[in-house]
């Protein structure tokens, strides 16, 4: 009869002999496996030093390109904007680093920032709630200023469309091209009337929470830059910027002298606002620079600003990874190509007179 002892005889015997096979096994093997393992070992220390290597070599190298781009920015830049005046428009999660950046960048360039209009979420909602007030704000905006609005397009658009006619004018010819006797405005921003109805318009959006506003904005301008976002949204939806930056920009391309789109390196590959401008045909009135969060990349901010003043085409700048069809313009803009152009802005005529 098998009783429990038997069982637990049994049971120790299997463990017993499990453990003994373990023993002998690793005995057997522990020479040529421990051989490989650390061969493995030394062998992926070695590659993983080698890259850690290459990456500080890449990164010292890339601050050293950044402080030589900062260095020669003044001299790369000076005297291509003189006299200009140049308004910088924000989508919600740029950079501020890029904006100062351009702002600095201008100013070796002989430009003046006006102001920077900064367009918040509510600006962008969808929902139907946030849509018609943003209409409404329009229509009161438009009514007061005597504006008639586009039928088509959306109220993004029609805010666009009221806010450039407002602050943004084309500058007048060249000084070249004017007479000897001809001498710039001694006011060019426009008349205090002028002044204060932009100011008023765009105090009326402020309230609604459509956008935030610095410096003097209302100050008329010729020049934009357009500050994309640095991210695309990691959830993977879709960005209602990708859908508001074609026609936002054109509005602000047909009111200006010169429009520029300016993201940052790591926020411009696909699907990124800058990538859906750049498939878009407004593309041909507009310059876009994928890497504005470098000093490099700011300097070709004010060059491609230049390159359109000047009567040239636009181009894709940066990165080719992100879209871009070379990383500056080539050749480069010239003092005498585009400083000449006379502070003294053109006003479009947008406004209706009242029935």
């Amino acid at each position: 009869m098998i009783d429990f002892r038997y069982h637990l005889v049994s049971i120790v015997a299997v463990f017993l002999a499990l453990a003994i096979g373990i023993v002998l096994g690793a005995a057997e093997l522990q020479g040529p496996t421990y051989n490989i393992l650390n061969h493995t070992t030394a062998k992926l220390q070695n590659e993983y030093d080698q890259t850690r290597g290459q990456l500080a070599t890449a990164q010292a190298q890339a601050n050293q390109g950044e402080a030589y781009a900062q260095a020669v920015e003044p001299a790369v830049l000076r005297d291509l904007l003189t006299g200009q005046r140049l308004l910088i428009i924000t989508e919600p999660g740029a950079q501020s680093t890029v904006v100062s950046g351009i702002t600095a960048a201008a100013a070796d360039a002989g430009a003046s920032v006006t102001g920077q209009i900064a367009l918040q979420p509510e600006f962008f909602d969808t929902s139907s709630t946030t849509q018609d007030r943003l209409n409404q704000t329009n229509l009161d905006v438009a009514h007061s200023a005597d504006i008639s609005l586009a039928n088509s397009g959306s109220y993004q658009q029609q805010a666009v469309q009221v806010i450039a006619s407002e602050i943004l004018a084309k500058s007048s010819k060249s000084a070249a091209d004017q007479p000897a006797s001809y001498q710039p405005a001694s006011s060019p921003s426009g008349s205090a009337d002028e002044s204060s109805n932009a100011q008023t318009m765009l105090a009326a959006y402020a309230s609604s929470g459509f956008l935030n506003t610095t410096g003097q904005p209302a100050t008329q301008a010729s020049l934009v830059v357009v500050v994309t976002p640095q991210n695309v949204p990691s959830d993977g939806t879709a960005d209602p910027l990708d859908q508001v930056l074609p026609p936002l920009v054109a509005e602000l391309a047909a009111a200006s002298s010169a429009t520029v789109v300016a993201g940052s390196s790591a926020g411009s590959g696909p699907g990124s606002p800058i990538a859906i401008l750049r498939s878009n045909n407004v593309a041909n009135q507009v310059s876009t620079v994928d890497d504005a969060d470098l000093a490099s990349g700011q300097s070709v901010v004010i060059q491609a600003l230049a390159i359109l003043l000047a009567g040239g085409k636009a181009g894709s700048y940066g990165f080719a990874g992100n879209g871009a069809n070379a990383v500056a313009p080539s050749p480069a803009p010239t003092p005498s190509a585009s400083a000449s152009a006379s502070p003294t802005p053109t006003p479009t005529s947008s406004k209706k007179a009242k029935t």
